[in-house]
């Protein structure tokens, strides 16, 4: 068994999710970053890969007062778990998604004195040989009590999860902007599919800000 797992993530009209210079850009709208801490809230754990880690330094927690006292309502921490999957433990150690209710998920490949350092500030899941195993992790996670999953990239880990057919549910913010750049990180990256391309279904299309906000379900194969 695994979480409901659901990629979401903002895009320029191009399709980039940051320029070339994998610095953090900003493209959702005042609007749309509400929503995002909406949907932070309602999950029980939020996923990004280390690159998005050492790009963006995210804190990957909840901003509004009233969602977080809305959690601990429910009885819930006020904040959902922050994963990082990193399987060679790349995470810094200053990093801010750090601290209690982190994992950072390794391969037993990843280096003893980097999962010392780490293991000092956040809990250390080992899953898989040379590379994170999505799969293991997941069920790891729904075995914690993880039911709902909102992953917020990069490119790579969120090739890694459709490939596996790990992914339920895709939403994006298209954003008013042309990023370009044939070395720019996209909504996933990759090896890509030579062929039988994953295909997803449009559930809703509604103007957000001054974007479009898609959702897709992300079809199974018979």
């Amino acid at each position: 068994m695994r979480p409901y797992v659901f990629i979401n993530s903002a895009m320029s009209a191009d399709g980039k999710i940051s320029s070339f210079l994998r610095r953090q850009v900003r493209i959702s709208g005042s609007e749309d970053l509400l929503r995002v801490d909406r949907l932070r809230a309602e999950s029980d754990a939020v996923m990004v890969g280390v690159g998005t880690v050492i790009a963006d330094d995210p804190t990957l927690r909840v901003k509004s007062e009233a969602l977080r006292s809305w959690r601990l309502e429910r009885g819930v921490p006020e904040n959902p778990l922050r994963i990082v999957a990193d399987s060679r433990a790349r995470t810094p150690p200053e990093a801010r998604v750090l601290g209690p209710g982190c994992i950072v998920a390794v391969s037993r490949y990843a280096p003893e004195d980097r999962l010392k350092e780490l293991s000092e500030r956040c809990e250390i899941a080992i899953c898989g040989e040379d590379r994170v195993d999505l799969r293991e992790l997941l069920e790891m996670l729904y075995r914690r009590g993880v039911r709902r999953l909102m992953v917020e990239g990069g490119g790579t880990l969120n090739w890694s999860l459709i490939e596996q057919g790990l992914v339920d549910e895709i939403c994006v913010f298209v954003g008013p902007m042309v990023i370009g750049g044939q070395d720019a990180p996209t909504l996933v990256d990759g090896r890509g599919f030579p062929e039988n391309f994953q295909r997803l279904e449009l559930e809703s299309a509604e103007r957000i800000d001054d974007g479009l906000l898609l959702k897709w379900r992300v079809v199974r194969s018979a």
